[in-house]
């Protein structure tokens, strides 16, 4: 009786060690969204500034008129986090091994096709069992250079709610400074 499984040959899929990795893509696997951690303690500060500033502007606007506010956020939608696209893509490095990365966020539709020439800039994640995060991809094919963004505390958060507590911040350091003096 001859034993079928000792006659397949079965390639593994190794993470990558180095820092630049050169290959062909094989495979773009479907994506999958993960999400942004927000540490608590940033999101409070961010929080407590600008409400400080909204409690400066409420009284304004009250003064000024009786308009309505626009919507605000709640804390929970705030602290769960943005999300951003994770495309995990395999490749043949130089030496033949499959090796497989992570591409976090997006890229042009006709950015990366199966067999582009690539070289890539890996970055290790947080958690050794995860693959390397592509940081940059210089596509030797046609001769692009990409750079995948995704999603940050910053962006989540958004210009108007960091102008808040920008201005908060600065109300607050005011008042410290102006007690100081007198």
């Amino acid at each position: 009786m001859v034993d079928m499984d000792s006659d397949l040959h079965i390639r593994r899929i190794v993470h990558p060690s180095g820092r630049i990795v050169t290959g062909r893509i094989v495979r773009l696997m479907d994506g999958y969204p993960r999400e942004v951690r927000i540490g608590q303690p940033v999101l409070v500060a961010v929080l407590a500034a600008a409400g400080i500033a909204g409690l400066l502007t409420a009284v304004l606007r009250s003064l000024l008129s009786a308009g309505s506010g626009a919507a605000r956020r709640r804390f929970k939608d705030l602290k769960k986090g943005p999300e951003y696209l994770v495309t995990p893509v395999r490749l043949r490095d130089t030496a033949g091994q499959l090796c497989e990365v992570e591409l976090h966020g997006h890229l042009p539709q006709s950015a990366l096709h199966p067999a582009d020439h690539v070289q890539l800039t890996l970055r290790p994640q947080g958690d050794p069992d995860l693959p390397p995060k592509i940081e940059r991809i210089v596509n030797l094919t046609t001769g692009q250079l990409l750079t995948p963004r995704t999603a940050t505390l910053w962006s989540h958060l958004g210009p108007p709610l960091l102008l808040q507590a920008m201005l908060g911040a600065l109300l607050v350091a005011a008042l410290v400074a102006w007690s100081t003096l007198t």
